[in-house]
């Protein structure tokens, strides 16, 4: 039995075998094969024939026809297998990036590769990685769709790279990836660069609004009138602020509020300015809120002596929208410097919003305070909150406790000198006087 099996070029999802085979009769095949034998020749590419499966031994004829069927089966399972091994994948067509006009959210489409078939058992995806020129990591998006819109710093060129992966029965479960596609977009900018609003700067305070200040540019002409414009998915078209901050007549900021819908997706903004006869840069933005968030200071902190005479630290989550399960905080101690002011020092940064004191390094600690911000689980980066208005300080609760001691510590004294008085003058007074004459002795 001899089977030849010949690959594809590309995607190895087919192949065919050519079976010939023979009983093994006295004779030059006999003498040749020595009893029915599975022969394998695999074809790929320009790789020279493999032997890819061993020669079955010899058979009893009864037996030949169940053995050459179990050859058959084995064969091509041999043939299979060490197939996957040569599947290669082509990189998707016609990458293009088009500008639909909503403040560096771009449209980023591409065509799958040719001949992909997916009716074989194997999943297709792609891996689409962008960024803005200049900046040193690629943002990454895997996906099965063929068009992402994703935001940009149009003030910058933007770059894109898409790759095919393969997966499945066909590659043997392991990820096959294409060549990258590449793909670049840049708009044309107005005006001077230094004429662009700088010190550009946001914040979401507690999870309830954005706030967003900047400065003139260096060129910009006096009486200029700046703009905000805003964008993200779910809004037909782009929003101009509504609440602006102004200095001397001049809109140097903007609050936006109702941005719970923006959270976890790109927020769009540009900042643009006019006046009369000039061409001003406009600056653009992409931004992630959750990234921006900047929560209250914890709440009703409160130091206490446990059983063990530990110091136990212990408050609460700020107010605000923030989801308290999205904080983490820092916890800092002042230690005694004698005359000299007290150095703060890190000891925990944590989830939970207790935190306890060992008993040895209790006497040391002066002053405790505590600040909060959003943690990985929820962001890739945050701002801390102020930390708490006011520290508890472990030196002066002691003091107070001493000046509330003195005085009953006095009191007590003087009961126990008063009764000392009475009693002595109760052994010196005659007999028969009243009690009452003794207080003056």
């Amino acid at each position: 039995m001899r089977i030849l099996y010949t690959g594809h070029s590309q995607l190895v999802d087919t192949f065919s075998l050519h079976v010939t085979w023979s009983r093994g009769k006295p004779g030059a095949a006999a003498r040749e094969f020595h009893g029915p034998t599975a022969v394998i020749e695999a074809f790929h590419h320009h790789t020279a024939p493999a032997m890819l499966c061993r020669r079955a031994p010899p058979a009893p004829a009864m037996a030949l026809q169940p053995i050459s069927l179990l050859s058959l089966v084995l064969a091509w399972g041999c043939v299979a297998s060490s197939s996957l091994w040569h599947t290669a994948v082509a990189p998707p067509q016609d990458l293009q990036i088009t500008d639909p006009g909503l403040l560096g959210s771009l449209d980023i489409e591409w065509k799958p590769p040719p001949n992909i078939q997916t009716s074989n058992g194997c999943t297709v995806k792609y891996k689409c990685e962008y960024r803005n020129a200049g900046d040193r990591e690629w943002k990454v998006i895997f996906t099965r769709k063929l068009k992402l819109r994703v935001g940009f710093d149009l003030s910058r060129t933007a770059e894109v790279k898409v790759q095919t992966l393969l997966k499945g029965w066909c590659t043997n479960d392991v990820e096959v990836q294409s060549e990258w596609l590449y793909a670049t977009f840049r708009v044309p900018l107005q005006g001077k660069l230094e004429s662009e609003v700088q010190n550009f700067h946001c914040i979401y305070h507690d999870w309830e609004y954005l706030k967003c200040t900047w400065q003139p540019g260096l060129l910009a002409p006096r009486g200029v009138n700046y703009g905000l414009y805003y964008w993200y998915e779910g809004l037909e078209h782009t929003v101009q602020c509504d609440h602006y901050i102004q200095d001397h007549g001049v809109n140097m900021g903007c609050m936006l509020q109702n941005l719970s819908q923006a959270e976890y997706k790109d927020l769009s903004i540009c900042v643009n300015g006019s006046v009369a006869a000039t061409l001003l840069r406009p600056l653009y933005a992409t931004l992630r809120l959750h990234n921006l968030a900047k929560p209250s200071p914890p709440q009703q902190l409160v130091v206490s002596m446990s059983a063990a005479e530990e110091l136990r630290v212990v408050w609460s989550p700020p107010g605000g929208q923030t989801p308290p399960q999205c904080l983490e905080y820092e916890v800092q101690l002042a230690e005694e410097q004698g005359e000299a002011k007290a150095a703060w020092a890190s000891v925990s940064t944590q989830v939970e919003t207790a935190f306890t004191i060992s008993r040895a390094n209790r006497s040391r600690v002066s002053c405790v305070r505590v600040r909060g911000r959003t943690n990985n689980f929820c962001a890739d980066e945050g701002f801390w909150s102020e930390w708490t208005q006011e520290c508890f300080s472990v030196s002066r609760k002691e003091v107070k406790q001493l000046f509330i001691l003195i005085p009953v510590i006095l009191g007590l004294s003087s009961s126990l000198l008063i009764f000392t008085l009475i009693g002595q003058c109760k052994k010196k007074s005659p007999a028969g006087k009243p009690s009452h004459t003794l207080v003056g002795c």
